[in-house]
């Protein structure tokens, strides 16, 4: 690892530490005792049938009346360019707030199915929520997922009417490898027209920032070698990954940009999510807003949304509601 890269990390940690303190004074308790006990069990790892089974009986039980769901709308070409949108079955006289999800699985894997959760929760909390699938490696390397971003925030703004939104308060909201894919489409000038994509704001939620960090720094982190996710998605050349990292590339001018990491996310993407605040304040001298996910792990939270834990929930659905372009 270079020296530069050390008090960088040095001031995440820190950053981090300070804002977990405040957080844990002013959010709720997080999820029941119950889960919460068995989720700092499973320790600060990706687990994800372990997180999906603790869910289960809340996601059983959630509420759906009163959404409309229609599934696997095509975007674009491929198979994998598949949206559901979930509307509010409620008239409403004005355009309502859109928020177009997109779920984790490594690079390699996942659905957008498996987060119907945030699709109910969102519409009936009055927003239209579209959840994307989008191209998956290896068969699809970097940069196919904020390509997949813009595609489908392109598709959802032509169809407005159609959606009943209003084009100009539509977020992005990611998790995992869908946040770094927002993140790329949002913060990096490749994927954007110079004056932003033109959205209300973005949601990051456990996201991978720094595929350069995570590639140097495999042994000090305990990341497998040959690394089945990243290696899949971000190729293993060390002469290319600073520019696919994004928190080494990113440039105003930014969204507003709802920042979260768990308290139990696995130590990487603790770091890299300091090293995501330190680069979005520098960048246009405003800090993002920032969450500590208190008691949760990496895809518990995604799994909160929707059920009587709304530590997450609620959070994500104020910044939605608070902001307006």
């Amino acid at each position: 690892m270079s020296p530069s890269k050390v008090p960088v990390i040095a001031l995440c940690l820190a950053v981090l530490a300070l804002a977990g303190q405040a957080h844990a004074q002013q959010a709720s308790s997080g999820p029941s005792p119950e889960i919460a006990a068995q989720i700092r069990a499973l320790g600060p790892v990706v687990n994800v049938p372990a997180v999906n089974k603790l869910y289960e009986p809340l996601l059983a039980r959630q509420p759906t009346a009163n959404v409309t769901r229609t599934n696997d709308i095509a975007y674009g070409p491929d198979e994998r360019h598949k949206l559901d949108t979930y509307k509010p079955e409620q008239a409403s006289s004005e355009r309502r707030p859109a928020v177009i999800f997109f779920h984790g699985g490594g690079f390699i894997r996942g659905d957008k199915a498996e987060r119907s959760n945030i699709g109910y929760f969102l519409a009936r909390n009055g927003v239209v929520a579209i959840l994307s699938s989008y191209r998956l490696a290896p068969k699809n390397p970097w940069p196919a997922g904020p390509e997949d971003v813009v595609a489908a925030l392109n598709w959802v703004k032509a169809n407005a009417d159609a959606l009943g939104i209003d084009p100009s308060r539509t977020f992005l909201m990611g998790e995992s490898a869908g946040a770094a894919h927002v993140a790329s489409a949002v913060t990096m000038p490749r994927f954007r027209p110079a004056d932003g994509l033109g959205i209300a704001g973005a949601v990051l939620l456990s996201g991978v920032y720094d595929a350069d960090l995570e590639f140097r720094a495999k042994k000090q982190l305990g990341l497998p070698t040959p690394d089945p996710r990243n290696d899949a998605y971000f190729g293993t050349d060390p002469e290319r990954l600073g520019a696919m990292s994004i928190v080494l590339s990113l440039k105003a001018p930014l969204p507003p940009i709802l920042l979260a990491y768990a308290e139990l996310d696995p130590p990487q993407m603790q770091i890299q999510a300091g090293e995501m605040f330190g680069a979005l304040c520098r960048a246009q001298n405003t800090c993002p807003d920032l969450l500590w996910m208190k008691a949760h792990n990496h895809g518990s939270a995604g799994s909160s949304f929707n059920t009587e834990d709304d530590t997450v929930s609620r959070p994500v659905l104020d910044f939605i509601l608070s902001k307006q372009r």
